[in-house]
């Protein structure tokens, strides 16, 4: 029952979440076009996903996709446990470590605020 009664305040909190780190991507792709030279670091990382469902997958790359200054660049690979993989390029990151712990808060916020119970696969490594 808590569950279900949480569930359309954690629906607001992670899109609003996720609008606020929209933001402050958007001002960091713009401050970048604007200002002389190029605070870009380009890299990749593989990234292990917490969802079981397509659903969930395919939303996680759709708001990396849409977020200024990363892309999903390849997805599909399933690991021998089960854990669904993506790559994912991102602009202005040189602490890969850092990246992958950003995308994982972004995906377990988002499992947590759209799921009536969330369900996370443990098996998944950071």
């Amino acid at each position: 029952m808590k569950d279900f009664l949480t569930w359309p305040f954690r629906i607001l909190g992670f899109w609003a979440w996720y609008a606020k780190e929209f933001a402050v991507a958007n001002v960091a792709v713009i401050k970048d076009v604007v200002t002389v030279g190029n605070d870009a670091t380009p890299s990749i990382v593989r990234l292990e996903c917490l969802s079981f469902t397509e659903g969930f997958y395919t939303l996680l790359a759709a708001l990396i996709t849409i977020t200024p200054g990363t892309l999903v660049v390849g997805a599909g690979d399933t690991t021998s446990k089960g854990v669904r993989v993506m790559y994912v390029h991102a602009l202005y990151y040189t602490d890969m470590d850092e990246l992958r712990a950003d995308l994982r808060e972004m995906e377990e916020r988002m499992l947590k605020g759209l799921m009536l119970r969330p369900k996370l696969n443990k098996e998944a490594t950071l």
